[in-house]
């Protein structure tokens, strides 16, 4: 209509910055790089899984997910069209009303980092599978596994799923784990390696085996080439300290004495293990010369079935013995609009006894249960009902 940019952000900053939700944060921190003011509102109140609403003076204000907007104003066709472009991009697109009258959209993405590529694509040279796993709806989950080329993407996965995940992998061979959060350290501590970003909250440092300091995605593959070019350097001191006294002790027991008439020179052994410290020491000073950002030779990556596979990061496999008579339910639900209704959904879904999983879509509008016996429909009814949403 006839808002500008400016106006659009204003409200949602002045509406938004009075909300805790992550998306909220996002046009908050970018209102404020962009010195956008905002103004007070009163009655201000967040719906679970719709929006917000506030009041400025007389004037109603809106936010949230485009089913909650449309009892609130008219949504034109073509800005339909727009809102299911972005969602197919990735983004979750955000609407802003303001007394029956829709002022614009606000898209929210995750976006990756610039090394995310090719330290991806190093991994995978390295002989490495990389799957990303994220708590993020499908759709943006796909986009940014797109765009960083990463081997699998499983989306919409609560803390104790990523650990799930991680034990699930380590029955086919050594997991690396790769994290920032809180909602990550349980799977870091569970991984065979959990590798923290620097810049990464304190709980994810804690419970990592290594920390990345520059915070660049990029030091992973150089850790592992680093920690594979040391253990390399290791067995090849082990080797120089043993060869020493693998030929210099039995010519000292005099093994040697009755078949050949050899003899150990006092002068020989000083002289063996002298050179036998030289030579530990000299070889292990070349891991200076190593460079760990050379790029890696690229290497067949193992086939699923090989024990010794080395996996990075997380996914969560489903186990190929799984009972496939399992019963399985779908609930139609109204009033989700991002990844973080659907985790408050699959959480309080498959806190009920009896149901093994709860595949949670906000974009779908769907809760697909598999159940390992029968449970009530109103109880399942009744899990997603105490969480603010509505089943249809």
């Amino acid at each position: 209509g006839g808002n500008s940019e400016s106006d659009l952000i204003e409200l949602a900053y002045s509406l938004e910055k009075k909300s805790e939700h992550p998306l909220a944060k996002a046009i908050v921190n970018y209102s404020q790089s962009k010195n956008i003011s905002s103004f007070d509102v009163t009655d201000f109140s967040a719906l679970p899984g719709n929006g917000l609403c506030a009041k400025t003076g007389e004037r109603s204000l809106f936010g949230g997910n485009l089913k909650f907007i449309e009892q609130k104003s008219k949504v034109p066709e073509n800005v339909r069209q727009v809102a299911e472009r972005l969602s197919n991009e990735g983004k979750t697109p955000l609407f802003f009303a303001s007394d029956g009258e829709l002022i614009g959209i606000i898209a929210v993405a995750d976006s990756p980092k610039p090394e995310s590529r090719d330290a991806v694509k190093e991994l995978q040279n390295m002989g490495m599978k990389v799957i990303m796993l994220t708590g993020d709806n499908e759709r943006t989950a796909a986009a940014v596994g797109r765009y960083a080329g990463v081997d699998e993407v499983i989306a919409g996965v609560l803390p104790d799923g990523k650990e799930e995940a991680v034990k699930n992998l380590k029955s086919h061979g050594k997991v690396i784990m790769v994290g920032d959060g809180i909602n990550d350290a349980p799977a870091l501590t569970r991984a065979d390696i959990g590798i923290a970003i620097g810049a990464g909250t304190d709980i994810a440092i804690d419970a990592a085996d290594v920390v990345l300091m520059k915070s660049k995605l990029s030091d992973v593959p150089a850790a592992i080439k680093l920690s594979r070019a040391t253990l390399r350097n290791i067995h090849e001191n082990l080797f120089w300290a043993f060869i020493y006294n693998v030929i210099g002790i039995p010519l000292a027991a005099g093994v040697w004495i009755p078949l050949f008439n050899w003899q150990l020179n006092p002068m020989f052994g000083a002289a063996a293990m002298s050179l036998s410290s030289c030579c530990v020491v000299l070889n292990s000073l070349r891991l200076n010369l190593f460079n760990p950002n050379k790029p890696a030779k690229t290497l067949k990556r193992r086939k699923q079935t090989n024990e010794n596979k080395t996996d990075m990061v997380l996914k969560y496999e489903k186990n190929e013995t799984e009972d496939s008579t399992d019963m399985e339910k779908t609930l139609k639900i109204e009033g989700m609009m991002c990844a973080h209704c659907e985790a408050r959904v699959k959480k309080s879904l498959e806190a009920i006894d009896g149901v093994k999983s709860a595949d949670v879509s906000h974009e779908k509008g769907t809760a697909e249960i598999k159940l390992s016996k029968d449970v009530s429909d109103d109880i399942l009814k009744k899990a997603v009902e105490d969480q603010g949403y509505k089943v249809i």
